[in-house]
């Protein structure tokens, strides 16, 4: 059972939960991004496991009508196995969202997952355009080059900081650097892009950029939370009639979700303070 700290992050155990939240979220104006939590499974097994999971769910969004989509991990559907395992699971899942109408992204992982992400991506986009996404990390340096290649693919991007503990050598030194890099990147994005862009932060100084950006443009965006983080801000941009899209997680393997959760970000302690505290 998940202790009622966690709950706020999880979206319980079982497929039948989380897309119940996601039900929860439209009935508040906002979809859902479900994923199955897993991740680093190096046999192929549990990886084609959850690639069934991952069609499965796509079914149900469709059957249930709800405003929602998919999210999985590289290194959940085989990348640790091979590249070509994690195609091709990558390719079977995106086939089941289209038959059923149903978007997908690609989470990105470290930075030695990156091109191999970008590959499958790329090439799955070109056979099905406008249904796939990929997060791209603005704390790494490689950064500008990866957007400027993804302008001309038929893929949506979500911009996100990164939440990776990644060497100096292929990363941003402070979080100044990022934040400046991640105004930037938004700024091209809305520049260059007329596919999707996904703006996955929580951090109000970086959404007040996209709104202007998005004035300035006309470029249409969506905004990515995860749930249990600044829930209150979610439902007042989604009354405000901005698109804001949920983070979904559920399954078994809550525990190290929940607890990279806390660790990664000072504020996402603050935020489960006070969830237990109830201010």
């Amino acid at each position: 059972m998940i202790p009622p700290i966690a709950s706020q992050f999880v979206a319980g155990t079982s497929a039948s939960g989380a897309l119940t939240h996601v039900s929860e979220c439209n009935d508040a104006g906002m979809g859902g991004i479900l994923n199955l939590l897993g991740e680093h499974y190096h046999e192929p097994g549990p990886a084609a496991e959850d690639t069934e999971e991952y069609c499965h769910l796509a079914s149900q969004l469709a059957v249930r009508d709800l405003n929602g989509c998919l999210s999985v991990k590289p290194s959940q559907i085989g990348i640790d196995v091979g590249p070509d395992v994690f195609t091709s699971n990558f390719e079977q899942i995106v086939e089941a969202a289209a038959a059923n109408d149903v978007f997908v992204w690609c989470d990105m992982e470290d930075h030695t997952t990156t091109d191999t992400t970008l590959d499958a991506v790329e090439a799955t986009a070109r056979d099905h355009p406008n249904g796939v996404g990929v997060a791209i990390q603005a704390n790494l340096t490689r950064t500008r080059d990866d957007l400027a290649r993804l302008a001309d693919v038929p893929a949506a991007v979500r911009l996100v900081k990164g939440a990776y503990d990644e060497p100096s050598s292929v990363a941003l030194d402070s979080k100044s650097a990022v934040d400046d890099a991640y105004e930037a990147h938004l700024e091209f994005l809305f520049r260059e892009f007329e596919q999707g862009i996904a703006v996955g932060s929580h951090d109000p100084a970086m959404l007040r950029t996209a709104i202007d950006l998005q004035q300035e443009y006309g470029t249409p965006f969506e905004i990515q939370m995860l749930m249990g983080v600044r829930e209150d801000a979610q439902r007042e941009l989604a009354a405000k009639g901005y698109e804001v899209n949920q983070y979904v997680p559920y399954g078994d393997k809550w525990m190290q979700y929940f607890y990279r959760r806390v660790r990664e970000r000072k504020e996402n302690a603050l935020f489960a303070a006070r969830a237990v505290l109830g201010v």
